[in-house]
C-alpha cells in the first residue's frame, strides 16, 4: 500500500500510520517537494496529533538533504504556515495535519511562494511520482534548520480585521476541541475586551473528547450547551487545524455555514462597496441576495480551496466563502483562515448592537436550507443521471459549474460528487417556504436512493 502511495489526494496528503503514511515517506516527500519547488527556504508545522511531531521531523531531514533551508514554526494551525510563507517571504510552506480525519491518520497540505496551493494539477501529482521514483539530484551542501516565532507577526495581523475600541465585551464560548487553535486564543485574549469561556482548551493529541469536527451533530451538543449555561453571546468551535471556524448563536443554535457566507460578506461591503465575493454553487440565493443588496458583485465558482484560491487572485476578490466554513481573505494572501471569521463576526455584532440570532433569523426564513446531505452509493453518476431526467425539463436554469444545480421559481437544489469518496452531497434551498424545501428534500434524496 505505502509503496503505492496512496496517501496523496486531489488537493493534499492524507492517510493512515503507519501503512499509509510514515516518516520514510515523509522524509521523500521533504525531498521530493524540494526537486519539484527547488526551494531555498521552507517554513514547516504541525498540529497535534501524536505522530505528526515524528512526520515533522522526518519532512525537515529530507528538505534539509536536498539542500532547503528549513524554518520550523511548530505547533500550530495550517493558516499559520500560510501566513508564515507569505509574510516571510520564503518559497514555500508544508503543514503536517490531518484536521479532523480518525485519530490513526496523519497527512500534509502544501504551499509555494506567496501561499499559492500546491494540488493534484498543480504540482502534487509530480512530486508523488518523484516520491515514488525515490531517486533525487545530488546536492552540493545540506540546508539549515531554525526554529522561527512568527505567532507575534501572525497576532498582530489578525487584529488588523477589527476595531478595538469599537469592540463590545462580549461572552464567547471557544471550543477548539483539543486542537491547536487554544494558543492562539490565549495570545489574542489580552488584546480584546472579551470574556472567554474555554472548552475542550488545551491541546491534546489523544482527543479525549474526540476528533475535533465540529460538522458531526454528536459533538455540537458541547459548544451548545456551554453557550446556554454560562449565557453567553456567542460560541465558537474549530477543527484540529483550525483552517475552519463554526458559530453558535446565544441560543446554542448550530449557525451553518451558508448564512455566515453573507454575514461576512455584509462585513467586508459594508467598508467597501462595489468589491467581488466569491461563493461557492451549493447553496446561492441568500449569498447573491446579500451581496448585491450591499452593492457587492457575486461570483460564482467550482467548490475547493485550490479552485476557490485562484478565482479570488484572477478577481481580485476581498472575500470568497464555502458553506462547508472554508472563507478566503485577500489580506491573507487569499487563503481560508478559521481565525478572521469570528473575530469579524464579533465586529459586525458589535457595530449592530444585535445579538447573533436576529441578525441571521429573516436570512435564514428568507431562504431556508436543508444543509449538506451525504448519501454512500454504489453508482454516485447514475443517481444523478436519475435526477437530471426526472428534474432537467422542468427545470429554469440548469448550472454545471460544480456537479449539477437547477433552479425553478422558487426552489433550486445542488448535487455534486465527493472528490475523494463514492457519496453523493445534496443542497437544497427555497424562497421563504420551509414546507417545500423539505419536500423537495425528501423526494430527491429518494429518487437518488433509487438510482445510486
Amino acid at each position: 500500500m505505502a509503496a503505492d502511495l496512496v496517501c496523496f489526494m486531489a488537493y493534499d496528503i492524507r492517510g493512515r500510520i503507519p501503512d499509509q503514511l510514515n516518516e520514510e515517506i515523509a522524509f521523500k516527500i521533504g525531498r521530493s517537494y524540494a526537486e519539484f519547488l527547488r526551494p531555498k527556504q521552507v517554513v514547516i508545522g504541525r498540529d497535534v496529533r501524536l505522530s505528526s511531531e515524528s512526520l515533522c521531523d522526518a519532512l525537515s531531514h529530507g528538505l534539509i538533504r536536498s539542500g532547503v533551508n528549513v524554518f520550523d514554526i511548530g505547533l500550530c494551525g495550517t493558516e499559520e504556515v500560510y501566513f508564515a510563507t507569505f509574510h516571510h517571504h520564503l518559497d514555500g510552506g508544508i503543514m503536517v495535519t490531518a484536521s479532523h480525519n480518525p485519530r490513526d491518520f496523519n497527512g500534509m497540505k502544501l504551499v509555494r511562494e506567496e501561499a499559492h496551493p500546491i494540488s493534484g494539477d498543480t504540482g502534487l501529482n509530480e512530486i508523488r511520482r518523484l516520491a515514488k521514483k525515490g531517486k533525487f539530484s545530488p546536492t552540493e551542501r545540506s540546508g539549515q534548520y531554525k526554529a522561527l516565532i512568527s505567532r507575534p507577526a501572525y497576532i498582530r495581523h489578525l487584529l488588523h480585521y477589527v476595531n478595538i475600541p469599537e469592540l463590545c465585551p462580549l461572552k464567547i464560548v471557544i471550543n477548539p476541541g483539543n486542537g491547536c487553535a487554544g494558543p492562539v486564543m490565549d495570545e489574542l485574549e489580552p488584546h480584546l475586551p472579551f470574556e472567554f469561556i474555554k472548552v475542550q482548551h488545551r491541546p491534546d493529541g489523544t482527543f479525549p473528547n474526540g476528533i475535533p469536527n465540529p460538522l458531526l451533530q454528536e459533538n455540537r451538543s458541547v459548544t451548545s450547551k456551554a453557550v446556554l449555561s454560562s449565557g453567553a453571546d456567542l460560541g465558537i468551535a474549530w477543527d484540529g487545524d483550525f483552517d475552519r471556524c463554526f458559530f453558535f448563536d446565544e441560543k446554542g443554535r448550530f449557525i451553518e455555514g451558508y448564512y455566515i457566507v453573507g454575514l461576512l460578506a455584509e462585513a467586508f461591503l459594508t467598508k467597501r462597496p462595489g468589491e467581488k465575493i466569491i461563493h461557492d454553487p451549493r447553496l446561492i440565493w441568500n449569498t447573491i441576495d446579500v451581496v448585491t443588496e450591499a452593492g457587492g458583485i457575486p461570483l460564482q465558482n467550482k467548490t475547493g480551496h485550490a479552485f476557490m484560491k485562484e478565482r479570488m487572485r484572477t478577481e481580485n476578490a476581498i472575500y470568497g466563502g464555502e458553506m462547508s466554513a472554508h472563507h478566503y481573505f485577500r489580506d491573507f494572501a487569499y487563503c481560508d483562515s478559521g481565525m478572521i471569521p469570528w473575530l469579524l463576526i464579533a465586529g459586525l455584532m458589535s457595530r449592530k448592537q444585535q445579538p447573533l440570532s436576529a441578525m441571521l433569523d429573516k436570512r435564514i426564513a428568507m431562504y431556508p436550507a436543508s444543509g449538506e446531505i451525504n448519501r454512500r452509493l454504489n453508482n454516485p453518476l447514475a443517481a444523478i443521471a436519475g435526477v437530471r431526467k426526472v428534474y432537467g425539463p422542468q427545470a429554469a436554469r440548469v448550472d454545471e459549474t460544480d456537479g449539477i444545480s437547477m433552479e425553478f421559481d422558487s426552489w433550486r437544489f445542488n448535487l455534486r460528487c465527493s472528490n475523494t469518496e463514492p457519496v453523493l452531497r445534496l443542497n437544497v434551498e427555497s424562497r421563504g417556504d420551509e414546507k417545500l424545501m423539505q419536500e423537495k428534500t425528501k423526494e430527491l434524496l429518494a429518487l437518488i436512493e433509487t438510482n445510486g
